[in-house]
């Protein structure tokens, strides 16, 4: 998914002849913190409502304000994983897009950005989720969709994370199965160490009660 499939067709841009008050109350209608000031098609900077309230600019026009702008922008042809980094790095609440030859197309909003990367990630899907550490060096995607696709289940998002304080990744897959004990045994058998699950509450408390009597079985031998 591309930028220019992301921009949104409400959130207008400033002039450099508006001042900062219709910012302001533009910026309250559309519940967002940015605005772009476009002078005939190009792109002259994003003026946010903590500048103008920090720097007492109600009553300056934009043209006055180019020196307090940021100039954060993505190209139309950027993929939203680029669009996400900018807009989490940079704390926005939209991102302009501007085309090749630098002139503006529009904005994204955070809120648009949030619903379509749910999307790409398949959030609204029934489905479990399973998160695994293990060390970079025994990472292989082809035995986890191996392990997954051996019980009967299809991955229907996948992404690797950095472990915080360790060296370790984090692994975090959604399922298209509730029922995620089969998968969860054959990890374990692998020796993948499971950090979290979550599916069907029943269908975890039956896994649970099924390992509980094996083990009581056990210790009864």
């Amino acid at each position: 998914m591309l930028a220019n499939e992301l921009i949104s067709d409400v959130i207008p841009s400033l002039r450099l002849t508006d001042d900062g008050q219709k910012a302001l109350n533009w910026m309250e209608i559309f519940r967002i913190s940015h605005l772009p000031v476009v002078d005939d098609h190009k792109y002259i900077g994003l003026i946010t409502d903590k500048t103008i309230y920090d720097l007492n600019l109600n009553e300056v026009l934009m043209e006055d304000c180019r020196d307090h702008m940021l100039l954060p922008h993505v190209h139309q042809n950027q993929h939203i994983y680029e669009v996400v980094s900018i807009a989490s790095e940079l704390k926005l609440s939209v991102v302009p897009v501007l085309d090749e030859e630098h002139l503006y197309k529009g904005v994204i909003t955070v809120n648009d950005l949030a619903h379509k990367f749910a999307d790409l990630v398949a959030v609204k899907e029934p489905g479990g989720v399973l998160v695994l550490d293990l060390n970079p060096y025994d990472y292989s995607l082809s035995e986890i969709a191996r392990i997954v696709e051996g019980n009967d289940a299809k991955i229907l998002s996948f992404y690797v994370s950095k472990s915080a304080n360790t060296n370790e990744i984090t692994v975090t897959l959604k399922v298209n199965q509730m029922d995620l004990s089969g998968i969860i045994q054959t990890f374990v058998r692998y020796n993948y160490s499971i950090r979290s699950v979550f599916m069907d509450e029943s269908v975890l408390k039956h896994m649970y009660d099924d390992r509980f009597e094996l083990l009581m079985k056990y210790m009864n031998i």
